[in-house]
């Protein structure tokens, strides 16, 4: 087999660094890209005007201007702070349409193996957020993982004396989901959010 030239190489173990991607899969994108140059080309010209162009709001999503679309707009609840781990959970958030309110995504959630700190994640600024927009309502909408939960703590120890409401989103069983099918940790959480039905 003839060798790969470096410059492709390169380009593979770029591609290959993306999430959900191995380097087979790689292989096969920039092999397909490399079919067609012009598309290539134009792929290319868009990467990098979104480096460019690229902001970062305070909020942590990313837009083309400051501040994001959603902390602009004035229509938006500015009484309530929903707390997320990263942009896709803004982004998942508002494709579903079912909150109003302003954001705060942290970048990740506390994992010492991984080097996600308190001092790496944006906890700090909750508070001068929770300031600047007279927040009533905190809502911590943070994965129900084991580092989800203890950074869902740790900022409900870091914000609980600025008297706001603190809430959590929900966790337990999926709608249509079969009780066999779930893991216990799912069942266990399940079982402590039960609710009553009169």
């Amino acid at each position: 087999m003839a060798a790969i030239p470096n410059s492709i190489e390169g380009f593979i173990e770029l591609v290959s660094r993306l999430p959900g991607l191995g380097r087979r899969s790689a292989r096969r994108i920039v092999l397909h890209m490399l079919s067609n140059r012009s598309e290539m080309i134009k792929f290319g010209d868009s990467v990098l005007k979104a480096a460019q162009d690229m902001l970062v709001c305070a909020c942590g999503n990313i837009d083309l201007s400051l501040p994001c679309k959603i902390c602009g707009d004035e229509r938006r609840d500015r009484s309530t702070l929903c707390i997320v781990k990263d942009i896709s959970d803004i982004w998942a958030m508002e494709r579903n349409n079912i909150y109003n309110g302003l954001y705060h995504a942290i970048g990740g959630v506390l994992n010492i193996s991984e080097g996600k700190t308190p001092a790496t994640l944006n906890i700090h600024s909750i508070k001068d957020r929770i300031r600047e927009f007279k927040v009533s309502e905190v809502i911590l909408a943070l994965d129900g993982t084991l580092n989800g939960e203890s950074t869902a703590h740790y900022i409900w120890q870091t914000i609980s004396d600025t008297n706001v409401k603190i809430t959590r989103l929900a966790h337990g069983m999926p709608v249509g989901a079969e009780l066999d099918y779930m893991d216990d940790g799912t069942i266990s959480v399940a079982m402590r959010m039960r609710y009553s039905m009169k």
